[in-house]
């Protein structure tokens, strides 16, 4: 009984006289969906994109709770459900006659917001890598005074592998959200970050919170394809560490140098830098200088074949040459067959693509500047 008379009222407000039906077949079926879909998208999009928060401890737990609420897989089945209950003493009817139109637009309305949904979770692909803050120090460096965050970068991989690290401060993280804001309006407009404070910067709970709004921040980042990919964010997480290795390689200090390198390499591979093999070849070259210096020549020997892979057989890259010597040499050194580099290497002489001899892998590194 209260079905027939809920579907008498939805009958009668949707009604079937001229007017409407002069309105044509597309508002019939769609009926006002581009403004319920505007609507709706906007909620869509504010629940899946989310906005950073740097509450206190008590207001996160509370937020904690909402997302769980936000996170439920269909938002929109408990409305699916509601409709077949209605219809459940009439089916058999529904069966031999179409429905209402009000209800065939409803539930028109109902699977497009579905696939606005299903699109909408795509267009946020699942976080690939995590971030943690795993140590804040208060350093003092008169007359300047900063706290070091340091995080650890985990990605998809076996979880038995060791997490890269990398220490930023909190002008690092700033100058990376200004650079993204000016380039991404769009991507950045629901991505917070904490503003700066004039006091108690240095306080365990204003430490905590940045910390905490740090990982957030980078993990929003990560989620958005369109900033995951953007160059100033490959740089924060790479430049510096490369810097570094750089300095303390053309230093002599080649073991701390090492630690640097096979961390870079690290968060390339976790990051799929999509900016071309430059870096990672400039990563595999200081590799293959310190453990040569540190007297490896089998882990040297295994960098350079790496690099000889990632160069293929493409147009002479300036990293060629070095690589293919080192290699011919290590292999010299270790007994193992060095005939098809120094074919390679031969071939590139006597094209006039290199000198004789070629640059050592050590003078590039020295030589190239990172920017």
């Amino acid at each position: 009984m209260a079905s027939r008379l809920l579907h008498r009222l939805r009958h009668a407000l949707t009604g079937d006289g001229p007017g409407e039906a002069a309105a044509g077949p597309e508002a019939e079926q769609f009926p006002e969906s581009s403004e319920l879909e505007d609507d709706d998208a906007e909620g869509l999009s504010s629940r899946l994109s989310g906005t950073l928060s740097f509450t206190s401890a008590e207001d996160d737990d509370e937020e904690d709770g909402e997302d769980d609420d936000d996170a439920d897989p269909d938002p929109l089945s408990a409305g699916d459900r509601v409709a077949g209950e209605d219809a459940g003493p009439s089916c058999a009817q529904a069966e031999r006659s179409p429905p209402p139109d009000g209800q065939r637009g409803s539930q028109l309305l109902t699977r497009q917001l579905q696939d606005f949904w299903k699109k909408s979770r795509n267009t946020l692909v699942p976080q690939r890598l995590l971030f943690e803050v795993t140590n804040a120090t208060v350093v003092k460096d008169p007359p300047s005074k900063y706290v070091l965050y340091t995080l650890a970068v985990m990605g998809p991989g076996s979880p038995d592998s060791q997490p890269a690290q990398i220490s930023r401060r909190y002008s690092d993280f700033e100058r990376l959200h200004r650079n993204l804001q000016r380039q991404f309006r769009g991507p950045m407009a629901g991505i917070s970050f904490p503003r700066k404070r004039l006091r108690q910067n240095f306080t365990a709970e204003t430490i905590a919170r940045r910390s905490r709004a740090f990982e957030q921040f980078l993990g929003h980042l990560q989620a958005v394809p369109e900033l995951r990919h953007a160059a100033d964010l490959q740089d924060f997480f790479v430049l510096p560490e490369l810097r570094r290795a750089q300095s303390l390689t053309c230093t002599g200090l080649y073991r701390e140098a090492l630690a640097l390198w096979a961390n870079a390499w690290q968060l390339q591979a976790q990051l799929g830098i999509p900016c071309g093999p430059d870096r990672r070849l400039l990563t595999l070259a200081g590799l293959a200088v310190c453990h040569q210096e540190l007297e490896d020549a089998g882990e040297a020997r295994a960098c350079c074949e790496r690099a000889l892979q990632l160069l293929g057989a493409e147009s002479p890259h300036p990293l060629l040459a070095p690589f293919l010597e080192a290699h011919v040499r290590l292999s010299w050194r270790l007994g193992l067959d060095k005939r098809h580099s120094e074919a390679r290497l031969q071939a590139l002489q006597e094209a006039g693509l290199t000198p004789t001899p070629p640059p050592s892998l050590k003078e590039l590194l020295i030589k190239e500047v990172l920017d």
